[in-house]
């Protein structure tokens, strides 16, 4: 029934706004709603839970498709979804390792790219989950209105995930949990991370839209619709945050994405998370992503090094309506 409320409310959303908004999210990161949530309690509302967090991931899809349908019956524009797909990596060679890498790519990617594009449910649920999915929240028709056609496909991207086979957490398939799949992440020695702990390696965000476009054959246009780091950002004596990390991490995911450009991935847009500092999830104000740092005790914002940079970075883009990222030597 939420679903249904979900489209009511796009629509009342849509008749108000349609004469301006002319592109439309559904969604943003459902997964981190529906897993993060319901199955491994970092989110609210706080559940540990096993099949019915996976009726939660799909009411999230249906509310997504009768949103689509409200949206285009009400405002002119384009609609799509945010998804936060991961680029996935096996500790190993091993066949184990590679197994896990593909129950996770389920979890994270499949349970959503495959019924909104392909109109189908990942062919390995069974292995994934067990008993968990049994279908039991799914009604006849729901594929249909989940994969609608799609005007753009937006993608979040912050770094990759290594991870290894490793024995389930709960013994009884019925009492597990649906983020428990079994497997473990490893970490990533010997590159940068970020204040969020998360590796910097730039190349993957060319490898996850490449993979994309070629598991699935028609991939609607892309919307990078966030991409950025959480850094360090203490002002110097002068009140200046020099953030280079920063600015070291947007130009390399940038010439990462031209990369995929010139593979051939469909990409029309490249949104930095974020403008300003904000409020993380969980980690509440804690952890910094903003071109401009927002002083929480008085509220004056003021632009970081990183800020002058994608400024700059934008008009020498737009003067020579080419995709090249400058270097280090150029700045």
């Amino acid at each position: 029934d939420t679903a249904h409320r979900f489209a009511e409310y796009a629509r009342v959303v849509a008749d108000r706004l349609g004469d301006r908004v002319h592109r439309w999210i559904t969604l943003n990161e459902p997964f981190c709603s529906a897993f993060l949530g319901h199955a491994v309690g970092r989110h609210a509302p706080g559940t540990r839970e096993g099949t019915p967090a996976l009726a939660a991931a799909h009411h999230l899809l249906l509310a997504h498709g009768l949103a689509v349908r409200e949206l285009r019956a009400a405002a002119p524009g384009q609609v799509g979804i945010t998804l936060n797909p991961d680029h996935l990596l096996p500790a190993t060679g091993s066949e184990a390792d590679r197994a896990a890498v593909e129950r996770a790519r389920t979890l994270h990617n499949r349970v959503w790219l495959d019924p909104i594009l392909t109109g189908a449910y990942p062919d390995n649920e069974e292995e994934t989950w067990g008993p968990l999915a049994d279908g039991s929240y799914r009604a006849e028709g729901d594929l249909d209105v989940i994969g609608r056609p799609l005007d753009f496909l937006g993608i979040n991207y912050y770094r990759p995930i290594k991870l290894r086979d490793a024995p389930r957490n709960e013994a009884d398939p019925a009492r597990r949990t649906a983020a428990d799949i079994g497997v473990e992440q490893v970490p990533f020695e010997d590159v940068r991370h970020t204040t969020m702990g998360w590796p910097v390696l730039p190349d993957t965000l060319t490898d996850l839209l490449v993979d994309l476009d070629r598991r699935y054959p028609g991939l609607p246009p892309v919307l990078i619709t966030e991409n950025g780091s959480a850094e360090d950002d203490r002002p110097d004596g002068s009140g200046r945050v020099r953030d280079r990390e920063r600015v070291d991490y947007l130009r390399a995911h940038l010439a990462a994405l031209s990369r995929a450009l010139d593979a051939g991935v469909d990409v029309r847009g490249y949104f930095v998370w974020s403008l300003l500092d904000n409020f993380e999830w969980a980690h509440g104000y804690d952890r910094r992503f903003g071109l401009v740092r927002v002083d929480y005790e008085t509220l004056e914002r003021h632009p970081k090094d990183s800020y002058r940079w994608y400024r700059d970075f934008l008009a020498a883009h737009r003067a020579r309506r080419t995709f090249q990222p400058t270097t280090a030597r150029e700045e």
